[in-house]
């Protein structure tokens, strides 16, 4: 049986409101630019938009080599390929190539750029760590990234941030090679490109979040067992504390794609986190295994 998709219009209506203040400063920063310097303004939004393109059409490679992942074939994993076949079908979704990720952090993600083009890893450390509907809820999470097309909602929200990235570490050479005498537009525009780093950046971490919750609630709706996915959340963030900080090191690279981040150093405060809390989490599913039960 499909699963029928329930919108919370609540966190819809804040993804919604994150996108506005994102196009206002994708506007205002473009508006600067080309008042400036339209020639530029053009060969950095071009050259920004190869980099999203590649980040786009290549990503799941890019992670698979980053974190070491390997795709893994049914013969070799069979109960794995069975557990998303049947997700799959409950989500009416294609079935994902699946790879599996040496490393004693107990994790999943899910890239690719589309349904068609998706893979969902695991870590071997986390099949062993969680039960049978603990890992499915895990996997159902990450193909409710595919269904919702989380990369290119996050390709397209980085752009600006690329753009904005890109002028601030070149604003000095390219002052240095243009003949105008407009050195104090350049300074402005490498001010105003920071205001629009840190701008951008943080309304992209609050999709991030976004995107975290609706996939929870995703992974619920699909499993239809949302106290799978918190005792599987509960499981992992409790082991992570106990892996080797060097060992959380090396994959952290990849944090934004987990279903919990390696953090290998201090918390990062809420602002700067690219999932919401454990707590807010587990809050948001016991909600949503409320309205499940009709009250």
């Amino acid at each position: 049986m499909i699963t029928k998709w329930k919108r919370d219009w609540g966190l819809t209506g804040r993804v919604f409101i994150t996108w506005a203040l994102l196009l206002a400063v994708y506007l205002i920063f473009f508006g600067i630019l080309n008042f400036f310097f339209p020639g530029y303004f053009y060969m950095l939004a071009g050259l920004a938009f190869l980099f999203a393109f590649g980040q786009y059409f290549f990503s799941d490679r890019l992670v698979l080599a980053t974190t070491r992942s390997r795709i893994v074939a049914e013969d070799e994993e069979p109960e794995l390929h069975a557990m998303i076949e049947k997700l799959c079908a409950e989500a009416n979704l294609p079935k994902p190539r699946i790879a599996v990720m040496p490393s004693p952090v107990p994790n999943a993600f899910a890239t690719g750029r589309s349904p068609n083009h998706a893979v969902v890893a695991v870590t071997d450390s986390i099949v062993s760590t969680l039960n049978k509907e603990e890992l499915e809820a895990v996997l159902a999470h990450e193909l409710s990234h595919v269904k919702n097309r989380d990369i290119l909602t996050m390709t397209v929200a980085s752009f600006i941030a690329m753009l904005a990235s890109m002028i601030m570490q070149n604003a000095l050479f390219m002052n240095l090679f243009d003949g105008r005498e407009n050195n104090g537009a350049w300074i402005v525009i490498w001010i105003v490109s920071i205001v629009v780093w840190i701008a951008a950046t943080l309304l992209m971490l609050m999709l991030s979040r976004y995107r975290e919750f609706a996939a929870d609630r995703g992974s619920a709706m699909i499993t239809n067992n949302p106290q799978a996915l918190i005792s599987a959340l509960k499981k992992i963030s409790g082991k992570m504390e106990y892996v080797n900080p060097k060992k959380k090191q090396e994959i952290e690279g990849a944090n934004a794609f987990y279903i919990i981040p390696a953090i290998s150093g201090k918390s990062l405060t809420e602002l700067l986190a690219t999932h919401p809390p454990l707590e807010k989490r587990i809050a948001a599913l016991e909600k949503f295994e409320s309205e499940l039960k009709g009250y």
